[in-house]
């Protein structure tokens, strides 16, 4: 606020001021708006509409038959298997570097190719796995022509439910690194000290100290890994096309429009994956909340 400069007499009158500095958020703002909000409106909007624009819960009670209700489950065993196997390796590999006396110059490779694998995703990591795992792929060829080893004869196949785990994997487990790595950062040198002068071993540090305290911040991470893998629909469409019946491949079939395809189905089916994403990454900011309370 600032006041004018007026003759004897006169009252000033106060000139309001324009905040220039929220201008830096307008195109965030109008981003957020154009390609998140308004597209989320128009996909919950749709699963309550007919074709005509009028209002219905068919689509909704559409979610309950079999074949959709099947989809949904393998969709949620993949992201489940995703993300604890995510988690699991992910958590091995921060912790050897952050406390495994690990030289030093490892971490800043891990962490700039962790913020790099964690966003490729789509039709070049499809591509990438089916080259090197595929039928044809080169790590296949060279275990089965020169080990003798037969991917497919051990029950193997890209194109199927630990295939597309395996594929998700190459995102997850980075993106768990880039998480948990300030987490592990946050166990203060204090505590250990503590325990040692107490008696504890370095196993009961860990029972009774460490985990506890990193506990939220490993579930938290294991629900936005789960958000992560179940929404993930370039790869798995660009990997396994129409072979695994998940619902990203089926809602995929129904927007685009086939002669049997419903597009309020669809959004329907969008519909359910927001609501299965959203618990998931309410309960990882509830968590995440929890586990800065200890590592701040």
């Amino acid at each position: 606020m600032s006041t004018e400069a007026v003759g004897p007499g006169h009252q000033a009158r106060p000139r309001t001021k324009l905040p220039l500095h929220w201008l830096g958020v307008l195109p965030f703002a109008a981003f957020v708006i154009l390609f998140l909000i308004m597209p989320t409106m128009k996909i919950v909007i749709g699963a309550f509409q007919r074709p005509d624009g009028s209002f219905t819960l068919d689509n909704i009670g559409g979610l309950f038959t079999p074949s959709i209700m099947a989809a949904y489950w393998i969709s949620i065993k993949i992201s489940l298997a995703s993300a604890i196997l995510g988690c699991l390796i992910g958590f091995g590999v921060a912790a050897a570097v952050v406390l495994g006396g690990l030289p030093q110059w490892i971490r800043g490779p891990l962490l700039t190719f962790s913020g790099v694998a964690s966003n490729f995703a789509g039709v070049p990591l499809a591509f990438a796995f089916l080259a090197t795992l595929g039928p044809v792929g080169l790590l296949t060829v060279f275990l089965k022509t020169q080990l003798g080893i037969d991917l497919r004869l051990l029950g193997f196949n890209l194109l199927s439910f630990w295939g597309l785990t395996v594929t998700y994997l190459f995102f997850q487990i980075p993106l768990m690194i880039l998480i948990i790595t300030p987490a592990l950062d946050g166990l203060k040198r204090e505590w250990r000290e503590a325990a040692s002068i107490l008696g504890a071993t370095n196993a009961q540090y860990w029972r009774l100290v460490a985990f506890p305290i990193l506990l939220p911040s490993i579930l938290g991470t294991m629900a936005l890994l789960f958000a992560n893998a179940f929404g993930a629909v370039a790869t798995a469409i660009a990997l396994t096309g129409s072979s695994l019946n998940i619902v990203p491949i089926l809602l995929f079939a129904q927007i685009r429009g086939d002669v049997l395809g419903d597009p309020h189905l669809g959004y329907a089916l969008a519909f359910g994956m927001i609501a299965v994403t959203g618990v998931a990454n309410a309960l990882y900011i509830w968590l995440r909340a929890r586990s800065e309370r200890w590592l701040k």
